[in-house]
């Protein structure tokens, strides 16, 4: 097959990058402010010394956006009164977390129950919006938040108040489901055991084994062929 060539006039057509403060960029000033000055963002080195009872993470690398959450509860009051975050993706994806952490933690906090609430569409409301095509991130965001509260509740054996909606269960006991198997081995879970080391789970329902094993053979062969 004959190759086509490449006209001149292509190669001398302006390249359009953008300017440094964003300009040209389809997105608000909201947006763009979270994107270049991002808040509660979670430093290289950090993780060590931030103090936390709930971490959730949504999403891959390698096939997306993924978004990690690290959140502190006050067990007395029920709230969120810190929280950082790290996103690998895109600047609607960078920006939607950001503005999430503001919205949990400011004013003292938000409770646990408030925070289940949030919605995508109050994500997209307080950045002022985002382009169609990039909505997905704000949901992203909002699987990351019920993901970590999820985490406070089994860290603190609450386990009747974990949230699984739109998941399958998978053990009854814990309330753990596959979504839950899936984002352990996308964090390096291969085995039967290293689920159970990370979420205790089929230890309290041992008939549910089956299903984890046939999880983890297909989110391995999903995820890493």
């Amino acid at each position: 097959m004959q190759k086509k060539s490449i006209k001149k006039e292509n190669l001398e057509k302006p390249v359009d990058i953008r300017a440094a403060d964003g300009s040209g960029w389809l997105y608000s000033d909201i947006v763009k402010d979270h994107f270049f000055n991002p808040r509660n963002f979670m430093q290289y080195g950090e993780e060590e010394k931030f103090k936390h009872n709930g971490m959730g993470r949504v999403g891959s690398p390698a096939c997306g956006d993924e978004m990690v959450l690290w959140i502190w509860v006050d067990k007395k009051t029920e709230k969120i009164t810190d929280c950082r975050w790290r996103t690998f993706g895109c600047g609607s994806a960078i920006a939607s977390t950001s503005v999430l952490s503001e919205m949990i933690i400011e004013n003292g906090g938000m409770k646990i129950e408030e925070a289940l609430k949030i919605k995508p569409q109050d994500i997209l409301a307080r950045l002022g919006g985002l382009p169609d095509r990039k909505v997905h991130c704000s949901v992203l965001g909002d699987k990351a938040l019920q993901a970590a509260i999820n985490d406070y509740f089994r860290q603190t054996g609450q386990h009747d108040r974990i949230v699984t909606a739109g998941a399958k269960i998978i053990d009854k006991v814990l309330n753990i489901t596959d979504h839950d198997i899936e984002e352990a081995v996308l964090e390096g879970a291969q085995t039967v055991e290293d689920l159970q080391k990370k979420l205790k789970v089929g230890v309290g329902d041992p008939e549910a084994i089956p299903q984890i094993e046939e999880l983890i053979k297909f989110y391995m062969e999903k995820y890493y062929g």
